[in-house]
């Protein structure tokens, strides 16, 4: 079979602090209440299948078994990245995620993130890190419930990107989109939840002792770097993320844009305008709110129009088995 870009139909995630700003990204089909949509995903709690072509309805992980040279993955390697759009209407809880180290003998990946804001209400605020210097004043402050001089919190507006290493504790602030590309895994350690009650009227479980176990102290500082960026016909790059697991580039297309080669598969998210993106044997739209996987072994690949997109990748030589 010849290599062709995927597009992926979403999975939606019902959250409790999930609005309705989903719609106007293009996902029609979200109702009022859901708080993420998966967008890119072969994770088990929300695998998203193959939206048309020859391989229409498969998942990620199907289509790697019978096509791996499509992926330049080592052998036995599991699908690396998951993406995302983030609706919050109100606060997330603030939370922390492991590293592989810690969480792979428990039955997941661990979870560095990364986030670009799609749009940001007036004052929209998150929080990234705290303020403890060791981990037992980090544990004194938690335990006393001393939040307001623990956590960190850092205004945001639209535009703006963060990059959010495992062991990072952070939360996501009511009246923000956002888009976010991490690690596959749903392993999540909610700290403080702002005392709420779930659908069955009951508190959501805190995770403590992990917690504990996991967030880094002293605690990163927000990084919003000072972005390399390159040029090309037809596109301008910044380079956001050449992390440990993923690298993240933000290209502006403005005509036509050749995508060079890289051994690994790139995923594509439209954040604004419209194009099309060209192959050797077809071609196919692309607007605001797509989601795509170019092939490692798909190339030439031109992208032509106007366009804003976000550009990921994994970092193999990291890439757990």
């Amino acid at each position: 079979m010849k290599a062709y870009p995927l597009f992926f139909r979403p999975v939606f995630q019902e959250r409790i602090w999930g609005g309705s700003r989903l719609r106007e990204f293009g996902y029609s089909g979200a109702s009022d209440g859901i708080g993420e949509a998966w967008v890119i995903s072969d994770h088990d709690h929300g695998p998203t299948p193959v939206a048309d072509g020859p391989l229409a309805g498969k998942r990620l992980s199907e289509v790697m078994k019978a096509n791996p040279e499509w992926f330049g993955l080592p052998p036995g390697a599991r699908f690396p990245l998951l993406v995302k759009v983030i609706d919050a209407s109100e606060d997330l809880s603030v939370q922390v995620h492991p590293d592989d180290r810690y969480a792979r003998p428990r039955g997941d990946a661990g979870k560095t993130e990364a986030w670009f804001v799609l749009f940001a209400e007036p004052g929209a605020s998150i929080v990234y890190g705290h303020r403890a210097q060791t981990r037992e004043d980090f544990e004194k402050r938690m335990k006393e419930g001393a939040w307001g001089n623990l956590l960190v919190k850092v205004p945001v507006r639209a535009g703006d990107f963060f990059y959010v290493p495992a062991g990072t504790l952070h939360a996501i602030g009511r009246g923000l989109l956002i888009l976010e590309i991490q690690q596959s895994s749903d392993t999540t350690y909610r700290v403080y939840d702002y005392d709420r009650v779930g659908a069955d009227g009951r508190k959501r479980d805190l995770h403590v002792k992990e917690a504990l176990a996991v967030t880094r102290c002293p605690s990163p500082k927000p990084q919003r770097p000072g972005y390399a960026r390159s040029g090309r016909v037809g596109a301008v790059i910044e380079h956001l993320v050449r992390g440990e697991v993923f690298t993240i580039d933000h290209w502006l297309v403005d005509g036509e844009a050749r995508v060079d080669e890289c051994g690994v598969f790139r995923l594509i998210s439209v954040i604004q305008g419209s194009g099309e993106v060209v192959w050797d044997h077809g071609r196919r739209s692309v607007a605001k709110g797509d989601h795509l996987l170019l092939p490692a072994v798909l190339h030439p690949v031109v992208l032509s129009g106007r366009f804003e997109a976000l550009f990921s990748a994994p970092v193999i030589s990291t890439r757990a088995k």
